[in-house]
C-alpha cells in the first residue's frame, strides 16, 4: 500500500502554528514511508474563505519546505457535482433522508444521515483502540440541500477520491470519526487508517490562542525566525525520536519520524524554546548568509566594516533579525556607529570615585595607545593587555568607567568587544572625551 496522506485546511484565516504541524506530520509520516502528501482547500464556507489565505497557505507550506503533490490541489467548492451525487446515492439507498428542521419561527428541509446505532470501534496509531456508541449522535444532517453537503459528507468523499490511506489530523477531530466511518460504510469506502495528534497548548495547559502571543507563519518569517529552526521546533511538539539530541534537519526528521512516538498529551507552545531553536540555526549559518540575515535590521548608510565587526557578537546576542530591529530602534547600538553622549557622574564604577576613574582611564588609555594593530584583530588580544592591571586594582573599578566611556551606556557588551569593534582610533578619542568629562569644572 502506498501512504496517501492529505493536509486540508480551511482558508477562513493565515496560515498559524497548529495547521503547520499537523502538516509537518503528514508529510513526515508520508515521506518517511515513500508515500506523499496532498493539499486540499476546505473552502465551502463561502463568506469566510478567501484567496488571500489561500495563498498564504501555499506561501507558507512552500516557505518551511513541506512539500506536497503538484500540480493537483483539490478544492471542495470546484466538487459539488461530486458529492450531489454520492448524496443522491445515500438517499437511493435509504442511508439518507430529507426531513424539516426548525430555524426560530420557519421550517427548512436539510438531509440526514439515518444512523445505524451501533457501536464504532477503531485503531488509532497513537491512542489505540478507540470505541463509540453512535446512538448518541442520532439522526445527524450530513447536507444543507442536494448541493450543499456539510463537512462530515465532504470530507469523507474527497478523502475517498484523493486515495487517501492515512488520516492524521488534531485530537479535537475525534468525535468526529465516527460520523465519518458510519457514512463511508454506507457508501461502501475502505476506512482509512486514523492517527489523532495531540493540541498545541499554551504555558497554561489552555488551548492556544492569540492571546498567548502566537502569531500566523508569516509574521513568524517577518520577525526572522528561520524555517528550519521552526520545522525543527514544530516536529518536536508532540513527538521525541528518542534520547536528548534536539536538533534535526528535515531530511534527518524524515529519518526519524514514527507516528507510534507521538504523545498522547497536549504538547506545550514555549516561545524561549523556539527562540533558542532559532540561535542554534543562526550560529549554524556561514558568515556571509549571517550577514544578509540581520542586513535589514541596519538603517541605509550604516557603516558597512562596523557592520561586519559587529558580526561574532551578533551571532551569540541575537535570537532574530525582528529582536536586532528593535534593538537597533531603541538605540541599543548607536555607539557602534557613532560616539556616545556621556555624564561624568556616571563614569566611576559604584563606590569609586573621579580621581580613581580618571587614573584608571588614563592608564588603559596609555596601554591601548601602545598596542599593536595585531592585537586589535580580537577582543581577546585589547583584554589581555588590561586584564591582569584591572585584577589588581579591582575590574569593576578599572572596566565600568571603560566601557561606560566607549558606550555612554548603564549596560552594553564588555569593553573589550566594543574597543575591537570601533577600532584604535575611536576607542582612544572616546576615553579622551571621558578624561576631559572628568577633569573639566
Amino acid at each position: 500500500m502506498r501512504v496517501i496522506t492529505r493536509f486540508p485546511p480551511s482558508p477562513t484565516g493565515y496560515f498559524h502554528i497548529g495547521s503547520a504541524r499537523t502538516a509537518l506530520f503528514n508529510y513526515l509520516y508520508a515521506a518517511h514511508a515513500g508515500g506523499e502528501m496532498r493539499l486540499r482547500f476546505e473552502d465551502t464556507d463561502t463568506e469566510r474563505s478567501k484567496p488571500e489565505f489561500e495563498k498564504d497557505i501555499v506561501e507558507s507550506l512552500a516557505w518551511l519546505g513541506i512539500p506536497y503533490t503538484k500540480p493537483e490541489v483539490f478544492r471542495q467548492s470546484e466538487r459539488t457535482d461530486i458529492y450531489r451525487d454520492h448524496l443522491k446515492c445515500l438517499i437511493e439507498a435509504g442511508f439518507a433522508y430529507e426531513a424539516e428542521e426548525a430555524t426560530g419561527d420557519s421550517a427548512k428541509k436539510v438531509i440526514r444521515f439515518k444512523n445505524p446505532n451501533t457501536r464504532v470501534i477503531f485503531t488509532d496509531l497513537i491512542r489505540g483502540e478507540v470505541s463509540f456508541d453512535t446512538s448518541d449522535l442520532k439522526d445527524f444532517v450530513i447536507a444543507r440541500s442536494i448541493d450543499d453537503p456539510l463537512y462530515h459528507l465532504a470530507v469523507v468523499i474527497d478523502d475517498h477520491e484523493m486515495g487517501v490511506t492515512h488520516v492524521i489530523r488534531g485530537e479535537d477531530h475525534i468525535s468526529n470519526t465516527p460520523r465519518q466511518i458510519l457514512i463511508l460504510e454506507a457508501l461502501g469506502f475502505v476506512r482509512p487508517i486514523y492517527a489523532h495528534i495531540p493540541l498545541i497548548l499554551a504555558p497554561d495547559k489552555t488551548k492556544l490562542s492569540k492571546r498567548h502571543g502566537v502569531v500566523s507563519i508569516n509574521q513568524y518569517r517577518a520577525e526572522g525566525y528561520v524555517p528550519e529552526a521552526l520545522i525543527n521546533y514544530l516536529a518536536l511538539l508532540g513527538w521525541n525520536p528518542g534520547g536528548d539530541r534536539e536538533v534535526f534537519s528535515l531530511g534527518e526528521l524524515i529519518k526519524e519520524f514514527s507516528i507510534e512516538r507521538v504523545h498522547k498529551g497536549g504538547a506545550v507552545f514555549d516561545i524561549e524554546k523556539l527562540r533558542w531553536f532559532n540561535r542554534q540555526y543562526l550560529q549554524a549559518m556561514s558568515g556571509a548568509a549571517f550577514h544578509e540575515y540581520i542586513a535589514s535590521a541596519f538603517p541605509e548608510g550604516a557603516d558597512r566594516s562596523t557592520v561586519q565587526a559587529l558580526l561574532p557578537l551578533l551571532r551569540q546576542s541575537i535570537s532574530t533579525s525582528g529582536e536586532l530591529k528593535k534593538s537597533m530602534t531603541a538605540g541599543e547600538y548607536d555607539f557602534f556607529f557613532e560616539a556616545p553622549t556621556i555624564r561624568a557622574e556616571n563614569i566611576p564604577n559604584k563606590g569609586s570615585n573621579p580621581g580613581d576613574a580618571c587614573t584608571h582611564l588614563a592608564h588603559a588609555r596609555s596601554v591601548l595607545e601602545n598596542l599593536p594593530g595585531n592585537a586589535w584583530t580580537s577582543s581577546e588580544g585589547i583584554k589581555v593587555a588590561l586584564w591582569e592591571y584591572a585584577t589588581g586594582q579591582g575590574r569593576g573599578s578599572v572596566l565600568w568607567p571603560l566601557r561606560y566611556a566607549l558606550s555612554g551606556k548603564q549596560r552594553s557588551p564588555d569593553p573589550f568587544i566594543i574597543a575591537s569593534i570601533i577600532g584604535k582610533d575611536e576607542t582612544l578619542r572616546r576615553i579622551d572625551a571621558a578624561l576631559e568629562a572628568l577633569t573639566t569644572p
